[in-house]
């Protein structure tokens, strides 16, 4: 994921300072934790593991769960983790952490840096990094678990601390939903998360509130012709040729047929066709991604590729049973919806604590996030907020702003947040937002 900011957006920050008010115990017991809690991140940095394989990261999660004394259940959606703690009467919050890293191999230099490799799903070896962030996001997610154990005069409730396996490949949430986070286990309230940022300087913490991260298709597309000699197309049905013709159609449903107000993409990610130089083959495959917010957008997007598909191979005379295959892949990512009122009512709470000047309005991006599955799950009942914790290393983001070195976007071998920043930032928000929504009477 990668949320970008207008340069303008933010003025010079001091970025540990504080109101003099917010000098109190939710930052002391982060601070005190500091040194354990980096030394965990530097542990899953080093040892990062795929999507439904994160079995070291789980029982760290699990681990330092029983420690602070909340009920443990592992293996809840393959490898995703349930930590519950009752504390009295009151509302249920759930705190989500993914785990899972990606398929990149490091570049960074960190001393800490993954050797990892492993072997996907498809069956490809490959190397592992937290190129995303998880690994802070489960350090904060443990400061945060650590906090309000030893606050629990602070609030009343119930909290359930879900350690998420397999963000990445937008499965995990559905596992863990469909293994019975909701019904096994306290239906919640409120579900809040985080998620590091590679475009807000470290320490800096962005809110959106309404939709904030978008609905991501994955679409299949076969491409069928009629195949033949390189040097007699005219007997063939070029499968390529047609391809071509499709891509640039599809460029037409966003610029001529979306409505410019609902933000809409449509990427050709990948074009495969053909084995010889001198061989017309019989088909082709394009993959596309397909990225928006409403329900209604995402409906003209996937008909349309349909139609255009269908359109142009009869207006290039493929046989009728030689049509284009569309295939929308089921594990599509729902968009992520900020509710209200709880979004402001929580940016409140953070202006209040760090400061005006450390809390940004940033806008919607069209990354997706299966957090977004929590709510929809139950949107009648259920509040919602994911929020973004800068980790650009101040020296980076400065130059970047006058002009220097590009910044390196999440996913990228060269993410190297400011980790400590984001880990204290993130644990003392979560802290006290979760102190906000449990707060007794």
């Amino acid at each position: 994921m990668r949320l970008l900011l207008p340069a303008f957006a933010l003025p010079a920050l001091t970025l540990l300072a504080a109101p003099a008010a917010a000098q109190e115990p939710v930052r002391d017991a982060t601070a005190a934790q500091m040194s354990a809690l980096t030394a965990l991140y530097r542990d899953l940095h080093a040892n990062p593991e795929l999507a439904f394989q994160e079995k070291r990261s789980a029982k760290l999660m699990a681990d330092a769960a029983r420690k602070a004394g909340f009920t443990v259940t592992e293996g809840v959606g393959e490898t995703g983790v349930v930590a519950v703690m009752k504390n009295g009467a009151g509302p249920t919050l759930l705190i989500r952490t993914d785990m899972d890293g990606l398929p990149v191999a490091e570049s960074t230099g960190l001393p800490f840096a993954s050797k990892a490799r492993a072997t996907t799903a498809e069956g490809t070896e490959t190397a592992v990094m937290h190129a995303c962030g998880h690994d802070t996001h489960m350090a904060g997610w443990v400061g945060t678990l650590n906090n309000l154990a030893k606050m629990k005069d602070r609030w009343s409730g119930t909290l359930v601390m879900i350690a998420q396996p397999a963000e990445e490949r937008g499965l995990g949430a559905k596992a863990m939903l469909d293994a019975g986070l909701y019904t096994k286990f306290p239906k919640p309230d409120v579900a809040l998360a985080f998620h590091d940022s590679a475009s807000l300087p470290a320490g800096t913490i962005g809110v959106r509130p309404g939709f904030a991260l978008a609905t991501v298709d994955s679409v299949d597309l076969k491409v069928r012709g009629v195949g033949g000699h390189g040097a007699y197309p005219s007997g063939t049905r070029d499968p390529v040729v047609l391809g071509a013709k499709i891509v640039m159609a599809l460029q037409t449903l966003v610029s001529r047929e979306n409505d410019p107000q609902s933000p809409a993409v449509v990427t050709v990610g990948s074009f495969r066709a053909g084995t010889s130089h001198n061989v017309i083959g019989d088909e082709a495959t394009l993959l596309i991604t397909v990225r928006s917010y409403e329900e209604k957008t995402r409906r003209l997007l996937l008909d349309g590729i349909a139609r255009i598909a269908r359109g142009e191979a009869i207006a290039s005379g493929v046989p009728e049973d030689r049509m284009p295959v569309m295939t929308v892949r089921p594990n599509a990512t729902p968009a992520t919806f900020n509710t209200d009122p709880l979004t402001g009512r929580m940016r409140d709470v953070f202006a209040a604590r760090f400061g005006k000047d450390r809390v940004a309005d940033v806008p919607a991006a069209m990354v997706g996030q299966d957090f977004s599955r929590f709510y929809l799950a139950d949107k009648e009942h259920v509040q919602s907020l994911l929020f973004w914790v800068g980790g650009v290393p101040q020296a980076k983001w400065d130059a970047a702003q006058q002009g220097g070195p590009a910044l390196p976007s999440l996913h990228s071998p060269d993410w190297a947040p400011d980790a400590e920043k984001v880990i204290a930032t993130a644990a003392e928000a979560m802290t006290a937002a979760a102190i906000e929504v449990l707060k007794r009477g």
